[in-house]
């Protein structure tokens, strides 16, 4: 519980940014490129840094990466909050705020994969994801009601003071863990995760599934903004922030429930078929405009949800599928992929909408529909890389994530 907690606390401020995209577009009159290179900055800083912060886990405690890591968010929110006035002094915060990131999500579920082994670790990454996906529904609805009551540097101000609650409660309560004894070979060497074909075919789809996420989440509320302008109707509570926030409730239900039904019929039998029908939505997305605000809302809720059914489970088969030697090496592997696509998928959809001309009903379609395009290379990723069949990987157990955390429970015992 205690686990999940920190986890959500630090990732608080995760969307701020999202969440008040329209703003800045607005006060510092961003172009749609702009907007792009300052959402997807924060991804790209992620994926460069990741393969050392999480990869460095093998050889010190998460603990004292993590701590590190939650710093530096905290130094990013209050720089958002007393120093930006543009572009360039944003776009430097941003890759700051990606630095600190790499250091949390990959380097927390590292930490908490350490401590539930064994059938239990699909449901702890699983329960990790669940919090990540609570912080980031809170942290649209929290910066938008700030925004709303004081002005945008009050919504960070308020991720910075989460970010200290985090801190504060890892250095106490996070466990002080030493990384397994190390294996032979360079630290950084990732030869062998490359040769890993079981983790690499879920590492490379989860690229295409963060390329995908991160461009919803990225312009889901200026996307929400544009379709309630054009409809032209008064909705009284169902604002753009709101809804970003009810769609990331909805996508980590649909994120751990996705975790239980892929170990039942199959990891990869369920992440094609989940990528297919996401696909589908993609295509739609955009032209839905046209038909009211309404049916935005709709179809985001469900096209988030199909983007969140398969997180966990790749997220789970890479680390299943890991060395446990190298287990720090595969996951830093797995999120430089994976958050390559996210810096990629939010500037791409940034410069398409800007090299169309700006915002429009068929602009919007097509912009949302180069997902589409691109998601048709996950079903032959997924296949085309697969090695022998590994059985732990549809294997679950009753035990939730964080009811095993020795943080709060203490070690586990073995069964009698």
């Amino acid at each position: 519980m205690w686990f999940c907690l920190v986890q959500t606390l630090a990732q608080l401020g995760g969307f701020t940014f999202a969440a008040l995209l329209p703003v800045f577009m607005s006060e510092w009159s961003l172009t749609h490129g702009e907007a792009g290179w300052l959402s997807g900055i924060f991804f790209g800083a992620y994926a460069v840094s990741v393969p050392v912060l999480v990869t460095l886990t093998d050889r010190i405690p998460a603990r004292r990466v993590y701590l590190f890591a939650v710093a530096l968010t905290l130094v990013s929110h209050v720089g958002m909050a007393l120093l930006a006035t543009g572009f360039w002094s944003a776009l430097l915060l941003r890759i700051l705020a990606g630095l600190g990131w790499a250091g949390t999500y990959m380097v927390g579920l590292r930490a908490l994969t350490d401590e539930v082994t064994g059938t239990s670790q699909s449901r702890a990454v699983a329960a990790n994801a669940a919090s990540i996906g609570v912080a980031g529904a809170l942290s649209f609805v929290i910066a938008g009601q700030m925004e709303h009551w004081f002005d945008w540097q009050g919504a960070f101000a308020m991720a910075a003071l989460c970010s200290a609650a985090a801190w504060a409660l890892a250095l106490r309560l996070f466990p002080r863990r030493a990384p397994p004894a190390a294996s032979a070979g360079s630290l950084f060497d990732f030869r062998p995760v490359f040769r890993n074909r079981n983790a690499l075919s879920f590492s490379l789809a989860y690229c295409l599934h963060t390329w995908e996420m991160f461009v919803l989440r990225s312009w889901v509320v200026a996307y929400l903004t544009f379709a309630l302008a054009y409809d032209g109707r008064s909705f009284s509570w169902l604002v753009p922030t709101v809804v970003a926030m009810l769609m990331e409730l909805v996508g980590t239900v649909a994120s751990v429930a996705g975790n239980e039904v892929a170990g039942r019929v199959g990891r990869r039998r369920w992440i094609v078929g989940v990528m297919c029908a996401s696909m589908l939505c993609a295509c739609m997305l955009g032209f839905v405009s046209a038909w009211g605000y309404s049916a935005v809302i709709a179809l985001c809720v469900v096209y988030n949800a199909l983007i969140y059914a398969d997180s966990s489970a790749l997220t789970a088969g890479t680390v299943a599928a890991a060395e446990p030697d190298r287990k720090g090496a595969t996951m830093a592997v797995h999120a430089l992929l994976g958050y390559g696509g996210g810096f990629l998928g939010p500037l791409t959809m940034g410069l398409v909408l800007h090299a169309l001309g700006g915002e429009s009903v068929r602009n919007w379609g097509i912009g949302f529909a180069h997902v589409a395009v691109l998601m048709l290379l996950g079903p032959v990723i997924v296949t085309a890389t697969w090695a022998k069949p590994m059985p732990q990987l549809r294997t679950l157990s009753p035990p939730s994530a964080c009811s095993t955390n020795p943080i709060v429970n203490g070690p586990r015992k073995p069964p009698p």
